[in-house]
């Protein structure tokens, strides 16, 4: 399993993310990246959209969506336009997991070609909640371990209920099409999530969303720490 990136303030775990995204996405056939919503990632996308990338040939898409308007202070997208695309990643293509399906099924059904044509993803960076959930896939989600599956199933589900708040429906991508990819960031800080990895690390027993990707070696993984 992946050791820990540990830095020192959140400050430096944003520079660190931003950078090593940068990176991976400078390679001349970089195409694609799967950006998280939250608040930890916020200062490494102020960072980011600074780079000096050829951002028009990135498609950048969420991890996961709230089923609300775009210009709720709920929506990832809405997160991603003000702190990622702008400045340099302004240039980037965006795609939307919300469209003008009548529910988040419609919604997850209809992105899921433009999805697979992005395969594998350049990269991936995920957070995660308190209680081991990643993107919108929580441990009290239905059918959770459909979603938990890396070789089968969609890339992208409508999800009816949500394990914390806001409880809204969402839209999530799941492991499959998470771990698709060439590198995927896990971005955590706070000692309850650091607490939650170490148990994960430690109990083979314990096994929230999060453990499906550090237990597996299909993408490699940077798992970067701050408190």
């Amino acid at each position: 399993m992946n050791s820990i990136e540990v830095f020192p303030d959140r400050e430096g775990l944003a520079a660190a993310a931003a950078e090593v995204l940068a990176q991976t996405l400078s390679a001349p056939d970089a195409r694609s990246l799967v950006a998280t919503g939250g608040t930890t990632p916020g200062p490494a996308y102020d960072r980011l959209a600074t780079a000096d990338l050829d951002w028009r040939r990135i498609t950048v898409t969420p991890s996961d969506e709230r089923w609300v308007a775009t210009d709720s202070v709920e929506s990832n997208e809405r997160l991603l336009r003000q702190r990622l695309l702008v400045d340099r990643a302004a240039a980037a293509l965006f795609l939307p997991l919300k469209g003008r399906g009548g529910s988040p099924r419609e919604d997850a059904a209809a992105v899921e070609p433009r999805l697979r044509e992005l395969l594998p993803f350049t990269a991936v960076l995920l957070g995660m909640g308190e209680d081991g959930h990643i993107g919108s896939l929580f441990p009290t989600s239905p059918d959770l371990d459909a979603t938990l599956d890396p070789a089968g199933g969609p890339l992208c589900i409508g999800v009816a209920m949500s394990g914390e708040k806001p409880f809204l429906p969402r839209i999530s991508l799941t492991v499959r099409a998470f771990l698709d990819t060439r590198l995927l960031v896990l971005l955590i800080s706070g000692q309850a999530k650091r607490d939650l990895v170490d148990r994960v690390r430690a109990d083979p027993g314990f096994a929230p969303p999060v453990a499906a990707v550090l237990r597996q070696n299909r993408a490699p993984v940077r798992l970067m720490w701050a408190p």
